[in-house]
């Protein structure tokens, strides 16, 4: 019964968030406060629990085996809690606050920003936050209210849609085809320089194009991100693989072999169960979903069946 009167509620906040970031600055700087105030709440919740649930590092902190029992409850309260927020202040009917996209970076570079700006106007009270990075993006850590990825979500409670096919080509400029060995057949592409993803630092195995093409080959330059391979590309440095919904916006950029290298892949939709119904949340998403459809030959010019086993639009639940 002390240890219960002791206990904070509200310190499950700064638990939870220090258990998903890792680190101390991080959990501040997501709770919009310094990292004092952070340790102090944690270490309250330890005192009244009377349990350890970080080991503390240089590193960061890594959840002790009660520190994970703990988290399972406070997953639980957290669901709970925004349950009861959406029911009693109808905050699901809201459009005001904060939703955040977590977005591949050409997806949300280049389709995505130049787009938002209509739903900015449609609803003035509104904020988005666009996290455009190659990364997947964790929703069960609050790293965004609201993902775009390259597959569905393996596990976890999670609702996926597909949001569309997209076609990939390999492109190049022409003052770089010009100055280069012709390029007849995919045999010709090993006497030819490329640009490409960095091998430990790709994020989906979905990236990882050029052994579909010709076995063997091995980009000279390499990054991690799309737009700085883009850049390279229209510097005439090379020939790289990249998405029609983005080359399309560079005249200089030539398809090579446009029939023998075609790769589709698809992006998904993916948002947290327990943010599905906030009615923010639901309008991002129907925009995003709209704006794609609308727009679907800049994904999939070339007309070609879709290689994906699922139909568009197909549904992936939650996982039990």
């Amino acid at each position: 019964m002390a240890a219960t009167r002791r206990f904070d509620w509200n310190d499950l906040r700064y638990f939870l968030t220090v258990a998903r970031m890792e680190k101390l600055t991080s959990a501040a700087r997501r709770l919009k406060t310094d990292h004092a105030t952070v340790s102090r709440r944690v270490a309250a919740l330890e005192r009244a629990l009377n349990a350890t649930l970080f080991e503390r590092s240089p590193h960061g902190y890594a959840l002790t085996l009660q520190g994970e029992q703990l988290l399972k409850f406070a997953e639980t309260i957290e669901t709970q809690a925004v349950a009861a927020e959406n029911e009693i202040s109808n905050a699901n009917y809201s459009l005001s606050g904060t939703v955040r996209i977590g977005a591949p970076d050409g997806f949300g570079s280049y389709y995505l920003a130049p787009r938002v700006g209509k739903l900015l106007k449609a609803h003035a009270d509104l904020d988005l936050q666009l996290v455009a990075m190659p990364r997947i993006f964790s929703l069960s850590k609050r790293e965004a209210d609201l993902a775009i990825g390259l597959a569905p979500p393996p596990q976890g409670r999670l609702f996926a849609r597909r949001l569309t096919d997209y076609q990939l080509g390999l492109f190049a400029t022409r003052r770089y085809l010009a100055r280069h060995p012709a390029i007849q057949e995919l045999d010709d592409l090993r006497r030819h320089t490329f640009i490409g993803y960095i091998d430990d630092l790709i994020f989906s195995p979905e990236l990882d194009y050029l052994p579909e093409i010709v076995g063997g080959l091995q980009p000279q330059l390499k990054s991690s991100n799309l737009i700085a391979q883009l850049r390279a590309t229209l510097a005439d440095g090379g020939l790289c693989v990249l998405p029609y919904f983005m080359a399309c916006e560079h005249p200089e950029l030539v398809a090579v072999l446009q029939r023998d290298v075609v790769l589709t892949r698809s992006f998904w939709m993916i948002v947290h169960s327990d943010m599905r119904a906030l009615a923010r949340v639901e309008t991002v998403m129907d925009f995003i979903s709209k704006e794609v459809q609308g727009t679907r030959r800049l994904f999939m010019p070339l007309d070609l069946p879709a290689e994906s086993p699922r139909g568009a639009g197909a549904l992936v639940e939650p996982a039990p």
